[in-house]
């Protein structure tokens, strides 16, 4: 009885799971009764403390998977783990993601082979992998793309190219994969503040809340739930890029 009814269960890969926006977009999407798959690289500890977490609310929900996301190769088999693990694939929600500065006469090869490959490549890639699967159950692929795919942010060129190519790879995948798969995107605005060298000051990210219509950073919950309206209520949605910035793009 257990095993049938583990089959009617969707189950949802989300990379990038382990910290930050993936794990949040996790447990919404476990919270909604999904079994999710949760992807790392090198986040290890925070995937598989989070996998624990979930798998206490409700046994044999959560599972991880490792895998370096610019090893090409590697993308086809790691779908075919991912579906041999949980029997099924609902949901694909390409969420990892780089982003340090490149500026202009400082950028070389392999910068910008890092920044396209996890940031466009791999999600193109596994999508095209994945298709298959979630053909099968009428599935949806939702892509984090950022604001910045759509308006250039100074000294972070790369970053932002291969964010505007995620999202024509939305609309282009929307349109090659249906009927039979959605795909849609969230573009974030101010969320979460950059970590290490992209840091910012306190004046820096006060000029920022300043410049947002609804005067106040976001939250992950937020994201989440765009994320999760996505998935689960928008059936006649497809190639929408769904921007998130509490009105950031309204001002200059």
């Amino acid at each position: 009885m257990q095993k049938q009814q583990d089959k009617k269960v969707k189950v949802a890969l989300i990379t990038g799971a382990g910290r930050r926006i993936g794990a949040e977009i996790a447990r919404s999407l476990h919270a909604d009764g999904m079994k999710v798959i949760l992807h790392y690289s090198t986040s290890e500890k925070e995937a598989k403390k989070l996998c624990v977490q979930l798998n206490k609310q409700r046994k044999n929900s959560a599972i991880t998977i490792k895998a370096d996301l610019s090893m090409f190769a590697n993308l086809n088999a790691m779908i075919q783990e991912a579906v041999k693990m949980a029997g099924r694939l609902d949901v694909l929600v390409n969420n990892a993601s780089v982003f340090y500065k490149t500026a202009i006469g400082k950028i070389s090869s392999d910068t910008w082979d890092k920044l396209i490959d996890i940031n466009l490549k791999a999600p193109f890639f596994l999508a095209q992998a994945a298709f298959p699967y979630l053909a099968k159950q009428k599935g949806s692929i939702v892509n984090l793309i950022d604001i910045h795919g759509s308006r250039p942010m100074s000294d972070y060129p790369v970053y932002c190219i291969s964010k505007a190519g995620l999202q024509m790879l939305t609309q282009t995948l929307a349109r090659e994969l249906g009927p039979r798969v959605r795909v849609n995107a969230v573009s974030p605005g101010t969320i979460l503040w950059p970590e290490g060298e992209n840091s910012l000051s306190a004046s820096d990210k006060q000029k920022l809340i300043d410049r947002i219509a609804l005067q106040r950073r976001g939250d992950v919950v937020d994201i989440a739930k765009a994320v999760l309206f996505l998935v689960r209520d928008a059936n006649y949605t497809t190639g929408h890029n769904l921007i998130v910035d509490g009105g950031r793009l309204l001002s200059g």
